[in-house]
């Protein structure tokens, strides 16, 4: 596989191509905005130059890289040569379902279609396609660049063969795979996202302040992010979102949404991305500020 097609230009889907590219793959960046694939390709030349100040790169590395990258708001052009695509647009089915209709209706029948989704079903993904065998769960963690783990999920109807080249693959990018099999929340979000959620429910009920609660964690169970800061950091919209695919899904009270969460979403408190969560954030500040809700 030469020949990869990333739909969707935001923090993970920038991420993943930077690293294909990095990897000397050829990159289509898809968006349906030029804009926003304007703004994904100047963050992945901020990101190496960064790596080329640090002395982790070379300058011809860098210039290799981008030379490796090409923008299309235009799907099918992106995708129709694709031996691979990895799909990171919006955490949402229909979303997800409808692009993989279209992909499965003018890729190549031997290209394998791969979403990054943090909790949607691949099994119900891979219903979409008349190719279930060849679809895959490809879930990079953030930043993509920094983070080593790639979550590898088989659906229902991966066949062996999809799973290893993914599998083979991810190690070609430096990473980590690891397999998981499809249940809501696979791996990652399955245990990270009820800890997130208990630490609301700990902050709720008065048990501890953001700070104190954040700061057990790092410094008690050595996270390098507290669960509060994590949640800002990951957004609490997508937060609330997968401890609800988790509720719904396996249909246990313990996944139930804290009603903090769901008050502060509603509120449009969603962390970073909208400047206040459990902490407030100023453009180019990197002190952790306590919301003012919860001094």
């Amino acid at each position: 596989m030469k020949n990869i097609t990333v739909i969707g230009s935001g923090t993970m889907g920038n991420g993943i191509a930077h690293v294909f590219a990095q990897h000397n793959f050829k990159v289509n960046l898809v968006d349906i905005s030029q804009a926003a694939l304007d703004k994904a390709i100047a963050t992945i030349t901020k990101n190496l130059e960064r790596m080329v100040a640090k002395g982790t790169i070379t300058e011809e590395i860098k210039s290799q890289t981008l030379g490796n990258l090409t923008t299309y708001t235009n799907l099918k052009e992106g995708a129709a040569n694709a031996d691979l695509v990895v799909e990171a647009a919006t955490e949402n089915p229909e979303i997800k379902f409808q692009l993989f209709k279209d992909l499965d209706s003018f890729c190549k029948p031997e290209t394998i279609l791969a979403s990054n989704t943090s909790s949607i079903s691949i099994t119900k993904i891979g219903a979409q396609t008349k190719r279930s065998d060849k679809v895959i769960g490809m879930h990079f963690m953030n930043p993509v660049p920094v983070m080593k783990l790639v979550e590898v999920i088989r659906g229902y109807s991966t066949s062996n063969e999809t799973t290893q080249a993914i599998m083979d693959l991810s190690v070609q990018l430096n990473k980590i795979p690891t397999e998981a099999n499809d249940y809501p929340g696979f791996v990652a979000n399955r245990i990270l996202m009820p800890m997130i959620n208990e630490a609301i429910i700990s902050l709720q009920e008065g048990v501890a302040g953001v700070t104190e609660i954040d700061t057990v964690m790092k410094l008690g169970m050595a996270h390098p992010m507290g669960p509060l800061q994590l949640a800002d950091f990951i957004g609490l919209d997508v937060c609330l979102y997968i401890m609800r695919v988790l509720y719904e899904g396996l249909g246990k009270d313990k996944y139930a949404p804290c009603p903090l969460l769901v008050n502060m979403v509603t509120a449009g408190h969603l962390g970073v991305k909208s400047g206040s969560g459990f902490y407030q954030y100023t453009a180019g500040s990197k002190e952790l500020v306590v919301a003012p809700m919860f001094k």
